[in-house]
């Protein structure tokens, strides 16, 4: 029968005796890739900016007169009770530009499209309008 031989570490040789000289990098350039790909996703988020001037002082309120615009759960506008379609929306917000007194009161059914109110808000950004503001936010208050 023939004798097994253990092993042990004098038989391992000279080169099992050195120090590792060299060190396994492939776990930290994974590490390094997972991290760049999420920077990668996240950044577009983080610096997406929206631009909004914001009022630089306030108006006495005997000067102002209020212009309610309403954007119903259909997508219906109206502008001071009277509905106003798509092609007379310009010639009406360029009338309110021209009142120096006028204040666009913006109210939004909570149920309305958001690509409709995009729409009819790029309409008021196209016209000028600068004395804007928004109603209806007092559900989200609690």
């Amino acid at each position: 029968m023939p004798r097994k031989r253990a092993f042990s570490p004098a038989h391992a040789g000279p080169a099992h005796d050195a120090p590792l000289s060299e060190l396994n990098i492939t776990p930290l350039i994974d590490v390094m890739l997972v991290l760049l790909v999420m920077m990668i996703l996240t950044l577009p988020t983080v610096l997406h900016k929206v631009a909004v001037d914001l009022p630089q002082g306030s108006a006495p309120p005997g000067e102002t007169v209020t212009h309610p615009l309403v954007l119903a759960r259909d997508g219906v506008v109206t502008l001071d009770g009277v509905a106003v379609n798509d092609a007379a929306m310009p010639a009406r917000f360029r009338a309110l530009k021209a009142d120096p007194a006028a204040l666009l009161v913006m109210r939004t059914d909570p149920e309305a499209r958001y690509d409709r109110f995009d729409q009819v808000l790029a309409e008021v950004k196209r016209a000028g309008i600068t004395r804007l503001g928004f109603a209806g936010n007092e559900a989200m208050v609690e």
